[in-house]
Formats: C-alpha cells, structure tokens, sequence
C-alpha cells in the first residue's frame, strides 16, 4: 500500500527586520498601541529588535541603540510614554484583580519603573482605599474561591489558602483573617467598618 501523505512543509522563519529609524518608529507606535507601557520595557522591547537586526543584517547595535534612546525621549516629551501614568494604571489593574501592594511593587520594578512613580502609585490607591491589601485580598479569595469562598469543607484546606495568600504577597494577618473568617458578609462588614462607612451605603 503506497504511503500518499505528503511530508509537512517546514514554516520558514521570518527574517528580522532591518532596525532603521522608520521601522523602530512604527514598531513603538505599533507596540504602545496595543500595551500600555514603561519607558524602560519599550526600551527592552525595542533594543531586542536591534539585536535581531544586527544579527540577521549586520546593523550597528550601538547605532540602533541611539534611534531608540532618540524615540523613547520624543515619545516622552509628547506624552505618548509617561511612566507615573503606566505606574498608576497598572496598579489600579493589579489591585482590582487581587495584587498585594508588594506583588504589585514587584511587577513595576520589573517594568524599570522608578521607585518614586512607583511609589506614588501605590499612594494612589491608599487614597482611594482605607486597606489596599485587604481590599486586594479579598479580590484575590473570591477569585480563587478560597476562605469563606470556598465550598464544603474548609478546615482540610486551611494551609493550602494560607499559603496561596502569602505567595501573593500578603502578610500572615491577613491572610489568617481572610481564611478564618465565617462569612464573606463578615469580611465585607469589617472593611466597611474600617473605611468609616455607613453600612447602609452600596
């Protein structure tokens, strides 16, 4: 019996682009587009295409890393980068979906956002917050369905939520708070409380 089928076409890899000043440029714009970001990450982003080109064109790294540093600060003066902006926006983010303030701390500084945006940041959201990590612990429970999230039996799983809380970040108090409570309504009343605010109030 004759074998008919056809041996797999191999996907030939794309070449890199050539890093020129026109393609950095849309490259940044493109990149900005669709994600928010620092000026050192799009740095990083940029400067791995000059190193693509270099090695598939046999451009000048230092020479690309000037049409770089050259974008980043035009992009900067037009306010297309601003990195207290990015630094804001991106915690808002993180908290909303359950970051600890030292998570979130950790994923900005990864992102070479300065420690005085990053900062400022988190100060934010101490404005708009009475307990930022509490606040965030809760998000992260309910989304993780841990604590008084989780269904059936709690007790034999006590330590697993304990120590998923304080790989996020979170202190033991706070975590211990979040998985001994009894109720989801007893966690949401103490932060009211907390918060200064009428229990009546949405």
């Amino acid at each position: 019996m004759n074998d008919r089928r056809q041996p797999r076409k191999q996907h030939r890899q794309r070449k890199p682009r050539k890093a020129t000043a026109t393609s950095l440029d849309r490259a940044a714009l493109h990149y900005l587009g669709r994600y928010a970001s620092s000026a050192a990450n799009l740095r990083r982003v940029l400067m791995r295409r000059v190193e693509r080109s270099a090695w598939a064109h046999g451009t000048d790294v230092e020479e690309g890393a000037k049409l770089v540093e050259d974008i980043v600060e035009r992009f900067q003066r037009a306010r297309l980068l601003d990195d207290l902006a990015y630094a804001e926006g991106r915690a808002q983010s993180l908290h909303r979906r359950g970051a600890s303030l030292r998570a979130i701390r950790t994923r900005l500084v990864a992102k070479g956002v300065a420690v005085d945006d990053i900062e400022a940041a988190l100060a934010a959201l101490g404005e708009d917050t009475a307990d930022p990590d509490r606040t965030a612990a809760l998000a992260y429970a309910r989304r993780r369905r841990i604590g008084p999230w989780r269904k059936g039996e709690r007790d034999a799983f006590r330590e697993r939520d304990l120590a998923a809380l304080s790989r996020q970040g979170f202190s033991y108090d706070i975590a211990r708070w979040v998985v001994g409570a009894e109720s989801v309504e007893e966690l949401e009343a103490e932060l009211v409380e907390e918060a200064g605010l009428s229990p009546d109030l949405p």
